[in-house]
């Protein structure tokens, strides 16, 4: 799995507290623009996105490589609507390795499991490998593929969608490969823009404590996770 930050909104934090003083100001936003400065942004924005303004670092986007995942991650991933996907296409990428796929570490640690895994994964590529030698196209000999296939996608989101997909998918319930993407992504904007992401990560960071209810898990600690979080 590799996570890389390709390219982002340039000055940010200045744009997005351009916006933020915009609807209140007479000035015009290039006027605006122009006089800003980075302790004057990073002032404003913690100051309006604290009044859950937070629509103002919509104007900010950050776009992503993801290689190596798992389809199965990335079938969640794309339910995060508010964002742009390009993805590696089955129709024209061949399968016939088995580096090709993502084993769980749940797996890959119990050996049973991990000869049961690799076994149906020999087979499948096999199957599949003899589909394509029979003239079946790849976009219909990718039928047979599992969810451990991997892939490579470009994603490209705004600050705010991303503070809400780091809500979600930084979790400790979130399956444990998006939230490992999920994490380095944070990382990764962090460095960027760091105002934008103060206090981002898990819903719990932000709130104090956990939303989850009955579905917690028992492992949670709140204020260890703030930390975490916090010190990435």
């Amino acid at each position: 799995m590799k996570v890389k930050l390709l390219r982002y909104t340039a000055d940010a934090e200045l744009l997005c507290g351009t916006a933020a003083l915009t609807s209140s100001k007479s000035g015009s936003p290039s006027e605006i623009f122009e006089k800003m400065d980075e302790e004057t942004a990073k002032r404003i924005i913690k100051r309006v996105t604290g009044y859950g303004h937070v629509s103002v670092i919509e104007h900010a986007s950050f776009t992503f490589s993801i290689e190596g995942v798992s389809r199965a991650m990335t079938h969640q991933l794309v339910r995060h609507r508010i964002a742009s996907y390009t993805q590696q296409s089955q129709r024209y990428v061949t399968y016939d390795t088995l580096e090709k796929y993502v084993m769980p570490p749940s797996i890959a640690n119990k050996t049973d499991a991990k000869k049961i895994f690799g076994e149906t994964l020999e087979k499948i590529s096999e199957t599949y490998k003899a589909l394509l030698t029979l003239g079946i196209p790849k976009e219909d000999a990718r039928f047979i593929l599992p969810n451990a296939a991997k892939t490579n996608i470009i994603v490209t989101m705004n600050a705010r969608e991303l503070r809400h997909f780091f809500n979600l998918r930084c979790c400790m319930r979130s399956q444990w490969e998006i939230r490992e993407v999920a994490i380095e992504m944070l990382k990764q904007v962090k460095r960027a823009a760091p105002m934008l992401f103060e206090n981002a990560g898990p819903s719990c960071v932000e709130l104090g404590y956990c939303p989850e209810g009955k579905m917690k898990p028992p492992e949670c600690k709140v204020e260890e996770i703030k930390k975490q979080f916090r010190n990435l």
